[in-house]
């Protein structure tokens, strides 16, 4: 019986709950810095924020969501952060694709291959892994590095998990830094992400459109 559930304990299973639970802690962790120290932070020189950027794209894989480091950026770069984001998101996929390959990626997909019909599944899937990937990517509900741990286990291509992500962030990307950029105070920001009105609508529209996408696509892939 314990051998059973020790086999259970995979490297992913362990790194799935490490992404839902350590982005959590270090939100409140990245605020409290924020705030304290945002005299400090506005002053960095742009060789400063090239490393941020480098060392988020490592730990945006599990430890802080992107869409607060796009908060954060537009507040103290306004536009000047998109391109810094898009690296760190870009960035936090790669390292994550690799590291699910290093840990124990062939275990799991042997584990799929003993259920004929858990297989056929994934199959189909991914036949329309790209449009899955966009329309998972689109939400912002869904966590970022659980998210690109799952389609980095189900054996995506690479290409589709980058392009589909890139795209599918996007929006909510420009809309967080948008945010921070029009903000005037740090703590207000952070206590209330989406101060508009056409915030929250945009917010609304895109996890509406990503649970649509999804359904057609799900359901055109299993019929």
């Amino acid at each position: 019986m314990k051998q059973a559930i020790l086999q259970k304990i995979t490297g992913p299973a362990l790194a799935g709950v490490l992404m839902s639970v350590t982005p959590i802690v270090f939100t409140s962790v990245l605020s409290y810095y924020a705030v304290v120290y945002e005299s400090y932070i506005a002053g960095l020189t742009a060789w400063q924020w090239a490393g941020l950027t480098l060392l988020f794209s490592l730990t945006s894989a599990a430890l802080t969501p992107p869409t607060m480091l796009a908060l954060l950026f537009g507040y103290f770069l306004g536009w000047q952060a998109v391109l810094p984001i898009f690296v760190v998101n870009l960035g936090g996929i790669l390292f994550i694709n690799q590291l699910v390959h290093w840990i124990d990626h062939d275990r799991f997909i042997r584990f799929l291959r003993r259920n004929p019909k858990a297989q056929s599944v994934l199959d189909r899937i991914l036949d329309k892994e790209l449009e899955v990937i966009f329309f998972a990517k689109l939400s912002p509900i869904l966590p970022f590095g659980l998210t690109n741990l799952l389609f980095a286990l189900s054996g995506a291509r690479l290409r589709n998990i980058l392009l589909g992500g890139f795209l599918g962030m996007t929006p909510r990307t420009l809309l967080a830094v948008w945010s921070g950029r029009e903000a005037h105070e740090i703590r207000a920001l952070l206590d209330n992400p989406n101060q508009s009105l056409w915030g929250e609508v945009i917010i609304a529209a895109l996890i509406l459109v990503s649970i649509a996408g999804l359904w057609q696509v799900l359901r055109r892939a299993l019929a």
